[in-house]
């Protein structure tokens, strides 16, 4: 996989450039166009761009997005990102809405085209990590502050006025002592002359007009309407359609077809391919490449008959669980403070436990597709979800033997996010499509049925993590040791870019915690998953901050403390993390762990729970009853703090969004492996959160005005932990391995 990742970018950040007087301007002659630069060192030129992103003011110059407001006064952003639901178009428009004066409303947002231009998170290009609006937040403020200078410069020109004379107001820059305004669109051709100045001042905070207000979402009336296009939903003249049958056991290869010739024959089928690790029918639609795929009696190869080194024809999700219990080697130090080892000769007390979660998996509600076409010019159109465009282009430029800079790659809407739309290897249908539509000679749209995606889909890795605490006479910890076991999809799929001993993925939610605890080590200890992993919202925080929220919890529990007043004083050292739990506290009525009895008769608990996920803050508080041996969560208060946010409205739906998943993965998902293969095909086998069993979700938004941090996520970790720390104060057993449907429950 080291040829298809990322280079490695050094980044020296530029001023906004005037980019139409360089060529670009093509059909779009008269519009102001601006990019914001970023340069990357000579060894990480890519190969030549296309589109927009083909015209860079220098070699090695990176654009991050352009603006474009043409002489009609419509306005377009070409934007870095991909939307998935996440609501990214809509804060970008707000935030450079706001610099150019500009009502967000009036913007169109279109996913740029793969290019180094767009490489705005860390010198990389992705939407991930719940990193989009605060990596490109202040650049994409200059970008509309440096947009509006240029257009009040023409029309101080245009008016024979001093500039200073001007103000803006959406889209029109106004000579208030004459009465007389221009619209952005009259004044775009002017301001194509001018170049940009590097010293524009950004608004004040206080004069802000859209940027920290709940605006309407761009994307609402089209999904309201089902005008939004996904990839799913792409039609080309003369295309064809392919259903996929894959291999049982992942590595393993089509050897013979006992009756190809009859499904050749069936109606409407147009060939039968084979393909790596699978078989292909290609129809004139979809339902008969369907049938025709299941229908199809393949012999396959043999996998390994034991073992974990691949998915052999025994591997089983509880044979990995035993081998990840089973790593004792000593691993890699990812934190380390103080003295542990004396302070545990010390200690008044020992704590000790292990966690486990499974395997997860992504379960979006549209199936993964891919449209491949080749033009006349040997060229190839590629349409595909994707969060990473760039990345997509190299694979398949080398999947279909062409450079890169042949390779269109078009982002539709994502429907559904979660963390599977980036690449992993045999778990992606676009490889499928380029094939057959390069075998064909025909467009060829490649879709997965539910049950081939259930049975491809790239996992949150099964997680394992083994904690010692020691306590002193006073019942408060003064030792921590961690250890984190398995392997994380930064080290599978972005080893070669990070290049650490440790695996960030693996040990975030474990490491950098605020409670002051002074003597603490975290190891790592690497062990591989035969089966493709992949990102999982949240990441490894989905399952560390439960493992180690839980364990904080049987810390009180031994040392006499109440949880909630037990993590208060572990974060006397951080004014921002105790007014956060209080903010949780406030919002939830005032702590009370329980057992009480509810207005309605109920028994119930709550639990508490704190994260530090992508750069953000959160905490939780979760009330839980029992019913019919199953968890009941009535109440989740979340407050979060992200420093500071673009649109509260966006932030709170994501947060309950990822509130609802966390909550899912609590009560009910697994992946299940046995005997090589994937028990759960479909959703019937693998449950997902129902109306009945959602809560109501209740969130409170703290801005501290630290740096700004992620939302898409944050707002997942500490559902787990809490929910099962309240369960624990309502039957008496810690439970340490998910879903909690696997044990029945019963009261203390």
């Amino acid at each position: 996989m080291n040829d298809l990742t990322p280079l490695r970018r050094t980044i020296v950040r530029e001023p906004v450039r005037n980019l139409s007087r360089r060529g670009f301007l093509g059909a779009a002659s008269g519009a102001l166009l601006l990019g914001v630069g970023m340069r990357l060192s000579p060894a990480a030129a890519q190969v030549r761009a296309e589109g927009a992103a083909a015209i860079a003011p220098k070699p090695g110059t990176r654009i991050s997005a352009f603006l474009e407001i043409r002489p009609d006064s419509s306005v377009r952003l070409l934007s870095p990102f991909v939307e998935g639901g996440q609501g990214i178009n809509t804060g970008l428009a707000q935030t450079i809405g706001e610099e150019l004066d500009l009502n967000p409303a009036r913007f169109a947002v279109e996913c740029a085209p793969p290019g180094p231009d767009y490489a705005v998170v860390n010198g990389l290009r992705m939407t991930g990590g719940s990193f989009s609006t605060r990596s490109s937040f202040e650049a994409m403020r200059r970008l509309g502050a440096t947009a509006r200078e240029m257009l009040m410069r023409a029309a101080a020109a245009n008016l024979a006025v001093p500039q200073d004379s001007l103000t803006t107001d959406d889209g029109r820059v106004i000579h208030a002592a004459s009465g007389r305004s221009l619209e952005y669109g009259a004044l775009a051709g002017a301001a194509l002359a001018l170049q940009p100045r590097d010293d524009i001042a950004l608004k004040d905070r206080r004069d802000f007009r859209w940027i920290g207000k709940p605006v309407a979402r761009l994307d609402m009336r089209d999904k309201s309407t089902g005008r939004a296009v996904y990839s799913i939903d792409i039609r080309l003249d003369g295309m064809l359609h392919a259903a996929v049958q894959h291999a049982p056991h992942l590595g393993t290869e089509p050897e013979t077809i006992a009756n190809e010739a009859e499904v050749r024959d069936m109606p409407g089928v147009q060939g039968v391919h084979r393909l790596p690790g699978a078989v292909a029918v290609v129809a004139d639609t979809w339902w008969r490449a369907r049938k025709g795929a299941e229908a199809l009696q393949v012999a396959w190869t043999k996998p390994a008959p034991e073992g974990i080194a691949t998915v052999s024809e025994s591997f089983s999700s509880a044979a990995m669980l035993a081998a990840l219990k089973g790593a004792n080697e000593p691993g890699v130090s990812a934190e380390s403070e103080g003295d542990p080892t004396g302070a545990f000769k010390g200690a008044a007390q020992v704590v000790e436990a292990e966690y486990d979660a499974p395997y997860l998996a992504h379960a979006q509600l549209e199936p993964p597709s891919a449209v491949a076409r080749f033009t006349e010019d040997g060229s190839l159109d590629l349409w595909l979800p994707n969060q990473m465009p760039e990345l997509f282009q190299q694979v398949a430029a080398k999947t279909a033997g062409l450079d890169p800079e042949k390779v269109r790659i078009h982002s539709p809407m994502l429907g559904g996010f979660f963390g599977r739309h980036f690449f992993y290897g045999p778990a992606n249908p676009f490889p499928q499509a380029i094939l057959l539509a390069k075998a064909t000679g025909k467009p060829v749209r490649v879709l997965w049925s539910r049950e081939e995606e259930f049975g491809m889909d790239a996992v949150r890795p099964l997680g394992f993590a083994r904690f010692k605490a020691a306590l002193g006479h006073d019942g408060m910890p003064v030792a921590l040791q961690t250890t984190a076991v398995g392997e994380g999809p930064i080290g599978r799929w972005f080893g070669a870019l990070f290049q650490s001993p440790v695996d960030s993925s693996v040990v975030e939610g474990l490491d950098r915690k605020p409670y002051a605890i002074p003597n603490r080590r975290l190891d790592y200890v690497k062990v591989l998953h035969p089966v493709t992993i992949a990102f999982w919202r949240s990441v490894g925080h989905s399952m560390n901050d439960y493992f180690y929220e839980s364990f904080l919890d049987e810390i009180a529990q031994a040392g006499g403390k109440d949880p909630f007043a037990l993590r208060m004083a572990l974060l006397k050292e951080s004014a921002r993390h105790r007014t956060l739990l209080q903010a949780a506290a406030d919002l939830a009525g005032g702590w009370q762990q329980g057992p009480f009895q509810a207005e309605d008769g109920t028994r119930r608990a709550r639990g508490v729970s704190m994260a530090s996920p992508f750069g953000s803050e959160t905490a939780t508080i979760a009330e839980v009853s029992l019913k019919d041996g199953e968890a009941r969560v009535h109440d989740l208060w979340i407050a979060i703090d992200p420093g500071s946010v673009v649109n509260p409205a966006i932030v709170k739906r994501q947060v309950e969004s990822a509130a609802a998943l966390g909550l899912s993965s609590t009560l009910l998902e697994q992946v299940v492996y046995e005997g090589g293969k994937r028990q759960a095909r479909n959703f019937d086998a693998y449950p997902i959160l129902d109306r009945d069993r959602m809560p109501k979700v209740h969130v409170t938004i703290v801005e501290s005005r630290a740096p700004m941090g992620g939302i898409g996520e944050p707002g997942l970790p500490g559902v787990p932990p809490a929910v099962v720390n309240a369960v624990a104060v309502l039957t008496g057993q810690r439970l340490r391995s998910l879903p909690l449907a696997k044990a029945r429950l019963s009261g203390a």
